[in-house]
C-alpha cells in the first residue's frame, strides 16, 4: 500500500518501486528518474496519482513544498546479514540528526567535513531509505558523510523523459539471442585474459603497487586524475583511441574509449566499469580493489586481449571507464544523455561493478540485476556465461544500481555483471581496506566474468583476427 504523509503540500513526491507501464501513463511527464530500484514522480495532479494507483501495490506519497533546494534520494544497499551492522539504523539517524548545519569545508586531506550553515531538511525516512533537500554543493560531497551501507542519488531539477527501451532494439538482443551459438574462436580469445596481469593492473590502481601514487580514487581526488591519464595511456598502447572526458566542475572526466568497425555501421557495443571509489569515513584513503577496481581491470583485461589477438571488430566498440559513480551515478549519466541526444545506435551496454569478492564456502558466481535492466541482454549475459564461463552459477542480485542504470533511463538496452548471485557480501565494501592482497580477493572469478564481457563484445559486434586478412 502507498504510504502518505497528511500535510498539504505545494507537490507530492511519488516514490514506488520500478515499472516501465508508467512509462504510458499520466505520470510519464511528472518523471524524475529511478533512484536506487524506486520510480520517482513529483506532481500536483491529484487525478493522474488516483488513476495509477492501481500500477503500484506498495510506495510513499511524501509532501514536497515550493521551496525545496536539492532533492536527494538515499537508499540502504541490499547487504547480506552476515555484514549488515546492528546499528545501521543508528547510523543514519546519527548522519541524519547532522544535516541541518551540514555544508562541505575545502580540505585538501582527500575527505570534506560538515561545517556550520543550516539548509537542509529530512521530507521522508523510511528504515531503508530518506528523501532530503540539501544544497546543491553539499550534495555532491554526501558520500563521504553517508554510512558505508547507504548510496547516494540526486533528483534532476525538472522531470526527465520516461523513456522504456524501443522495441525495436529489445528485437535486435532477441536475434542475437535466438542465433547464440558456442564458437570455439571465441572460447579462445576470451581465454587469453591474464591473471597475472589482472592483478597487477589492480594493484596499480588500488596504490598497492610500489611504483603507484594512487592513495584514492574518490571522484574529487589527486589520485583519480593520476588513474584517468594511466587508463587512458593504456587503452591507447593497446590500440584504441581514448579521451577524458569532463562532464561536471570538480569531477575526474570519464574515460571513454573506442574502436572503429570495419563496416559502414553505426552500430555500437559499449562496455563500462566506473573507476571511483569510495574508502572509510574519516582515512584519505579509498582504494577500491573490488568497488570498482576489479571492474575496471576486467575492462583492461579485455583490451589486453584485443591487443595480443589482433581482435578487429565488426561492428563499434566502446569501453568506458566512468567517475562519479559513487556520488550518483553523474559520469555515466551525463555521458548517456550525451548518446541519448545524438541519436546514438546502441545495440547493448553491459556494466561490470564488483566482480572480486568470492563468498566463503560459496562457487563462484555471476550476479545479474533482478529489477533494474533489460531481461533480453541479462538473458544474454546468463547464455554466455553458460557457454564460456560454465564455472559460474548464475542468478539474481538485488545490489542495486550501477552506470547501466543511466543508460537503461535512457532507453538503451543495458544490463550489470556482479560477483555474487544475491545481496552485497564483501566485508570492505566502501571501506578503506578494499585491498586486493586480502582473503577471499578471487581474480579467477574477475577472469571468469570478463570473458563473458568480452564473449558479448565479440558475438554482438562481430570480428575479424589480424592472420584472417
Amino acid at each position: 500500500m502507498l504510504l502518505v504523509n497528511a500535510v498539504a503540500p505545494a507537490a507530492l513526491l511519488l516514490a514506488v518501486p520500478h515499472n516501465p507501464q508508467a512509462a504510458d501513463s499520466c505520470l510519464s511527464k511528472y518523471y524524475y528518474g529511478t533512484h536506487g530500484q524506486q520510480d520517482v514522480f513529483i506532481t500536483n495532479d491529484d487525478l493522474c496519482v488516483t488513476e495509477t494507483a492501481s500500477l503500484f501495490t506498495e510506495g510513499s506519497l511524501v509532501p514536497v513544498a515550493g521551496d525545496v533546494q536539492q532533492l536527494v534520494w538515499l537508499e540502504h544497499e541490499a547487504v547480506d546479514p552476515s555484514i549488515r551492522p546492528a546499528t545501521f539504523v543508528d547510523e543514519i539517524n546519527v548522519f541524519l540528526s547532522q544535516l541541518p548545519s551540514a555544508v562541505p569545508i575545502a580540505s585538501d586531506s582527500e575527505q570534506v567535513v560538515f561545517g556550520d550553515r543550516k539548509g537542509a531538511e529530512l521530507l521522508h525516512r523510511t528504515e531503508t531509505s530518506a528523501l532530503i533537500s540539501i544544497d546543491s554543493e553539499t550534495a555532491l560531497t554526501l558520500d563521504q558523510h553517508l554510512p558505508r551501507f547507504w548510496k547516494v542519488s540526486p533528483l534532476p531539477p525538472a522531470p526527465v523523459p520516461f523513456v522504456p527501451v524501443p522495441s525495436k532494439a529489445v528485437e535486435r538482443v532477441k536475434d542475437i539471442l535466438a542465433n547464440l551459438k558456442f564458437d570455439p574462436v571465441v572460447a579462445s580469445l576470451v581465454n587469453n585474459i591474464s591473471v597475472p596481469q589482472l592483478r597487477a593492473d589492480v594493484r596499480y590502481l588500488t596504490g598497492e603497487s610500489p611504483t603507484s601514487e594512487i592513495v584514492s580514487r574518490h571522484s574529487f581526488s589527486k589520485g583519480i586524475l593520476i588513474a584517468a591519464e594511466w587508463l587512458k595511456g593504456n587503452f591507447e598502447n593497446l590500440g584504441a583511441t581514448c579521451e577524458l572526458k569532463p562532464y561536471l566542475a570538480g569531477f575526474a572526466p570519464n574515460v571513454i574509449c573506442s574502436y572503429e568497425g570495419s563496416e559502414d555501421t553505426t552500430e555500437t557495443v559499449l562496455i563500462s566499469a566506473h573507476y571511483d571509489s569510495r574508502g572509510t569515513f574519516g582515512s584519505i584513503r579509498a582504494p577500491g580493489g573490488d568497488d570498482d577496481g576489479s571492474g575496471t581491470t576486467a575492462l583492461l583485461g579485455i583490451a589486453r586481449a584485443i591487443s595480443r589477438k589482433g581482435v578487429k571488430f565488426r561492428k563499434n566498440v566502446q569501453i568506458c571507464a566512468f567517475s562519479g559513480e559513487e556520488q550518483g551515478l553523474y559520469g555515466s549519466r551525463y555521458y548517456a544523455q550525451e548518446l541519448r541526444e545524438k541519436g546514438a545506435n546502441l545495440t547493448l551496454m553491459v556494466q561490470a561493478d564488483m566482480l572480486a569478492y568470492h563468498a566463503p564456502g560459496e562457487p563462484a558466481q555471476l550476479g545479474l540485476p533482478d529489477r533494474i535492466g533489460t531481461p533480453e541482454v541479462t538473458q544474454l549475459i546468463a547464455n554466455l556465461s553458460a557457454i564460456y564461463s560454465p564455472e559460474l552459477k548464475v542468478g539474481f542480485t538485488p545490489a542495486c544500481c550501477s552506470d547501466h542504470q543511466s543508460f537503461h533511463g535512457q532507453g538503451f538496452p543495458a544490463t550489470q555483471v556482479f560477483e555474487r548471485a544475491g545481496p552485497i557480501a564483501d566485508p570492505m565494501y566502501h571501506n578503506s581496506g578494499d585491498l586486493s592482497d586480502r582473503e577471499n580477493y578471487d581474480f579467477e572469478q574477475i577472469k571468469s566474468i570478463a570473458k563473458v564481457q568480452f564473449a558479448t563484445l565479440l558475438h554482438v559486434a562481430g570480428f575479424d583476427l589480424a592472420s584472417d586478412d
